[in-house]
């Protein structure tokens, strides 16, 4: 969307934010929720985007009276580690995450969070049975180690029925080593969480496959959605009765096809992101504006939102 001369807009960091459904949804919710705009624009970088380029985007945002503050997606860590000098406040998780997901605006002071342990962990109780890793003795497996999958599994270490083993994993060792010192600092016990370098879709098949029954299999990776893939090839195979949970609600989704095509014979539950969409956005355009949300209005955003899906 287009900006006029003097209208306040809210922002949205991404790579192909014109795609995504939020651009038809933020108008209805900004009548629901009595916000002072109805406009949001995308700001799309890409994914290789430089430091330059991240930290002239938030001074942008910090030095434009017009703009009110921005979701950041695929760009958080980025974000957060070209630029997280430019904030004057930064929460708790954004510090310890090395990541921000959301930028306000205070007065004059700027802020940042990341409210990806918040709104994963909301997403999840919404299809998870509260008891589900004490009734089963399922395990999960993460793919990937980006700020999703860092925050799911903050998230779960949180939990009150906590997995007995988290297993994330990643291609590179130095995703795997920050997520280390995240739980280090977080006070993660010991042994909850498994670091796995993953090389091959066939290494990450291979944990799949020997998860026990009733899991939960996740693809955190972005393959998917701004680039097309799977973190898992084609035969790879899921265990029975899992929760199989792919964070992306629009792209190519290889990773939901390949669930699909085994939910009925392996009677597993097959979830998209797209309650993780609603969550996700309706956090920020909480902390962006200052509001309160109860459960009920999550659930009537979340109806109104279901005809642009």
């Amino acid at each position: 969307m287009t900006t006029t001369p003097d209208a306040d807009y809210m922002g949205f960091v991404g790579v192909t934010t014109g795609s995504s459904s939020i651009m038809k949804v933020f108008p209805l919710w900004a009548d629901i929720l009595g916000l002072p705009t109805r406009r949001l624009i995308g700001h799309d970088l890409p994914m290789d985007a430089s430091p330059e380029q991240y930290r002239a985007l938030v001074e942008q945002i910090r030095d434009d009276p017009r703009h009110r503050g921005a979701l950041v997606t695929t760009h958080k860590m980025n974000v957060y580690a070209a630029a997280s000098d430019l904030f004057d406040e930064l929460d708790p998780f954004a510090v310890s995450c090395s990541e921000i997901s959301s930028i306000a605006k205070r007065g004059t002071r700027l802020s940042g969070r990341a409210k990806d342990p918040i709104t994963v962990d909301l997403a999840l109780n919404d299809f998870l049975p509260a008891d589900h890793f004490a009734t089963t003795g399922a395990e999960v497996v993460i793919l990937g180690a980006g700020g999703s999958g860092t925050a799911l599994s903050w998230a779960l270490s949180e939990r009150d029925d906590a997995p007995a083993k988290v297993t994330v994993t990643a291609r590179d060792d130095a995703k795997l080593e920050h997520l280390r010192e995240v739980h280090r600092q977080h006070g993660t016990r010991d042994g909850l969480i498994e670091y796995v370098r993953t090389d091959t879709v066939d290494d990450a098949a291979s944990l799949v496959a020997a998860a026990p029954r009733g899991s939960l299999i996740v693809n955190a990776t972005g393959l998917g959605k701004d680039r097309p893939g799977s973190p898992l090839p084609d035969d790879a195979v899921f265990p029975g009765d899992a929760y199989v949970w792919e964070f992306n609600y629009r792209g190519s989704l290889e990773f939901l096809h390949q669930a699909r095509a085994q939910q009925a014979a392996r009677n597993m539950h097959v979830v998209d992101g797209w309650r993780y969409f609603i969550h996700g956005w309706s956090q920020v355009v909480a902390d962006v504006f200052e509001l309160e949300l109860t459960p009920e209005i999550v659930e009537q955003l979340a109806r109104a939102a279901e005809g642009a899906r």
